[in-house]
């Protein structure tokens, strides 16, 4: 025993036990989470990184992170509005009780974002501004989809196009849907066809938090990413709760329903289950015109995302989802027996989308990532007599290599995008015999390198270029450049953005006026590819409270000239819409300012405005552009009560005139729409068993856009124009019947027909 070598041994053998004996004991750390004020802190993001496991808090800020082995670890909580905590945690096999506090920093939080530059990187460090919206942003104003839950985000709207089958897009800064690049977790699904109709199929259910970059970015993402882009970012199966439950109903018969499971398939493997539901069979006419007020809808959207842990942390996750949705709206007495035909007018579109994509890192030294995505869309719609069938197949790759070298940070991408399209119009018809279908299949290959470099600890420069070729417009090049200048504390932000996008279009997938109403479509001219130059400059300024809350300041200025800008004509002829690219330019230009103000006690207000110009250039004339505002404002006001598990939610928003169109000098209608605001009010209530009720009160003030306006539906009585007497040019002549001149049309659009409505709703998670 008094060997040497012998006690070396058994000491050896001792640790090397007593290590296993560790390695095979995992205990759980659990508390709950509050404010200095002693406020609950909901749904803060928990976590160790050094063993890449973490959890989410409930509602009542309570939290269990479990299969932690015994050691010495540190733990990390995160949550946007609140300065980041970490504390060491030893874990010896027993429970651990570790209640947290955290430190109210207003809506600073340094929250990681990658939509400006295609890579992580915290929101104050990134040379492009990125704004972030997180889901409890949302739950502030529940909505069945992403389409809905935008319409509080300053200077974004989702705008409704049809007055009937109720389809839209998303505007940023003034500019149409089609100039908005929508991708899900970096990944360019909505496009083409889905950019009129795929929005309504993303349920809020999915989403961990919004990113939105305004301004061009097709120097990394390439065409449709214009006027700016809208990055959803899903839930991370490892920190969502075991099961999620969101549904709410309101007095018009609504129903919305979320669902989301996860499974954990192994410790390293964790899969998530979503199902979102929404039904609205309740057709109400409250405008007396005989057609339905809301589009009549049935929808389902299934989600399934795998996340699987790696050596060094490396990527790998993919995700796939399935929508449905039958939708129609019409007159009052349609069903579907009438569709196709000219007996009783209706709009019945059939949806049918998958989609997969995902993110897999190369398991070698360099940081090289492979993104894919591929998605199908299959369209079957009716307008009155006239269809509209088409199919969309879309397949996405991308390869990107980061390398830090010294102040420099290098990225660099190849990219492939292939995309078929065939419909039953003119779009895909030979050019020689309009009666011989030529379905399109387009590549587009690109690549592009950008790098960021750091002059300064307070200076950053960004320099990036892109090249696509397109197999049907040729090549096509995107320049950017970006400076950030920070204070030291950073509670200043300069940043100044310029850059080059181009748009290439196809009318009968993004343009909805294209398909509905009597109108016919014409082509002056080969569309070709549009191009624009952007600046924007952007102040962020954060000023700290006495008491413990901040106030923060965002404004922006931008600027954007476009050359080659489509062009859809109304006023030339009221039975046409012609298209054809501008013998001119274009120009968006405005200013936007944020306002951010957190308290301690509990209160929270988001208010924003943004006035812009919008307009075009032709032959001299400036040309305000139709559906699009000079002034929008929004707010979100939100107030805790302490102690009793309640919160009021205020939200609204207000609309300045927009220019609309006429069908004739008698038209009765105003040329342009009235000031308009949506607003709306919500209490919930949170108990600590993860349940939480909620309920309010939808367009409080009961706006609907047939106020102050003879009718909206241009002839909804005589919807096929049974009953118009045309002249040789085929216009619409004025007759005791017709004394306006008037034929069908529904384009007369600018706010949601729907009017005041309850709601209530329950929330439920299971950790």
């Amino acid at each position: 025993m008094n060997n040497p070598y012998y006690a070396v041994s058994l000491a050896a053998i001792l640790i090397c036990l007593s290590a296993m004996a560790n390695g095979q004991t995992t205990s759980s750390i659990k508390g709950t989470i509050t404010d200095s004020n002693g406020n609950t802190v909901s749904w803060a993001t928990v976590s160790i990184p050094s063993l890449h496991i973490g959890t989410t808090a409930d509602s009542t800020g309570s939290y269990v992170l479990t299969g932690v082995p015994a050691g010495n670890w540190e733990l990390q909580v995160k949550y946007v509005g609140y300065r980041p905590y970490s504390t060491k945690i030893r874990s010896t096999g027993t429970p651990v009780q570790q209640d947290i506090v955290l430190t109210g920093e207003g809506n600073s939080l340094d929250e990681v974002v990658v939509s400006g530059t295609m890579k992580e990187v915290s929101k104050l460090d990134s040379p492009v501004p990125v704004e972030v919206y997180t889901a409890k942003f949302f739950k502030a104003n529940p909505a069945p989809s992403v389409f809905d839950a935008l319409q509080n985000i300053n200077g974004v709207r989702p705008q409704l196009n049809c007055n009937i089958c109720n389809t839209g897009d998303i505007h940023i800064n003034g500019l149409e849907g089609p100039y908005t690049m929508v991708l899900i977790d970096g990944m360019p699904i909505v496009s083409g066809l889905s950019t009129v109709y795929g929005l309504s199929g993303i349920p809020q259910s999915l989403i961990e938090r919004v990113e939105i970059v305004k301004g061009p970015a097709s120097t990394l993402y390439g065409s449709e990413a214009v006027g700016g882009l809208i990055n959803i970012i899903t839930k991370n199966p490892r920190t969502t709760p075991l099961l999620a439950v969101d549904a709410f109903g309101t007095s018009w018969g609504e129903i919305s329903a979320d669902v989301a499971a996860k499974i954990n398939v192994s410790k390293k493997v964790q899969s998530l289950l979503g199902a979102s539901y929404f039904n609205y069979q309740n057709p109400i006419d409250n405008n007396d015109d005989y057609f339905t007020d809301v589009t009549l809808q049935h929808r389902i959207s299934l989600f399934n995302k795998w996340n699987f842990e790696r050596k060094d942390n490396r990527v790998f996750s993919f995700a796939a989802r399935y929508v449905y949705e039958d939708r129609w709206g019409g007159e009052m007495n349609w069903e579907p027996s009438y569709r196709g035909t000219d007996e009783v007018y209706g709009e019945s579109i059939y949806t049918s989308r998958w989609e997969l994509f995902g993110t897999y890192q190369l398991p070698i030294k360099e940081h090289v990532t492979f993104m894919f995505s591929a998605n199908g869309h299959d369209q079957n719609s009716v307008y009155g007599d006239m269809s509209f069938l088409a199919d969309q197949y879309i397949g996405f790759g991308q390869l990107t290599w980061n390398k830090p070298a010294g102040s420099h940070d290098l990225l660099a991408g190849l990219t492939y995008r292939y995309t078929y399209y065939d419909d039953n119009t003119p779009a895909t018809a030979a050019a020689y015999n309009v009666d011989i279908n030529r379905p399109t299949n387009t590549s587009l290959p690109g690549l592009f390198l950008q790098d960021e470099i750091t002059l300064h600890a307070n200076h950053k420069l960004l320099l990036g270029a892109r090249y696509d070729y397109n197999s049907i417009h040729g090549s096509i090049l995107t320049p950017r450049a970006n400076y950030k200048w920070n204070s030291t504390d950073k509670n200043n932000v300069l940043r100044l953005s310029f850059g080059n996008g181009y748009r290439v279009a196809n009318i009968f997938t993004e343009d909805h006026y294209a398909l509905s109403g009597a109108r016919e479509v014409v082509f002056d001219n080969e569309l070709d590819p549009e191009t624009s130059w952007n600046g924007n400059v952007n102040f962020v300024k954060k000023v700290p409270l006495n008491n413990g809350g901040i106030i923060g300041f965002d404004a922006t200025v931008f600027y954007t000239y476009f050359n080659n800008k489509i062009i859809a004509d109304y006023d030339t002829d009221a039975t046409k819409i012609h298209y054809g690219n501008l013998d001119g330019h274009a120009v968006s230009q405005g200013i936007s300012l944020n306002i951010d103000l957190a308290l301690m006690n509990g209160l929270r207000l988001n208010a924003g405005a943004t006035a812009m110009d919008v307009y075009s250039m032709e032959n001299g004339e400036k040309v305000q552009q139709l559906f699009t505002e000079k002034f929008t404002g929004v707010w979100s006001a939100s107030y805790a009560i302490k102690g009793m598990g309640l919160s009021i939610d205020y939200t609204g928003n207000l609309y300045g005139p927009m220019r609309l169109p006429l069908l004739s000098d008698e038209d009765p209608r105003d040329p342009r729409s009235p000031w308009w605001s949506i607003q709306n009010i919500q209490i919930t209530k949170a108990f600590r068993n993860g349940i939480e009720l909620y309920g309010g009160i939808k367009n409080l003030l009961n706006w609907t856009p047939n106020k102050g306006n003879p009718f909206i539906i241009a002839r909804a009585h005589d919807p096929f124009n049974k009953l118009v007497e045309f002249d040789g040019n085929g216009q619409a002549l004025v007759t005791p019947e017709n004394p306006y001149g008037l034929t069908f049309d529904p384009s007369y659009v600018f706010g949601p027909n729907q009017g005041a409505r309850g709601f209530v709703g329950i929330r439920y998670s299971f950790y």
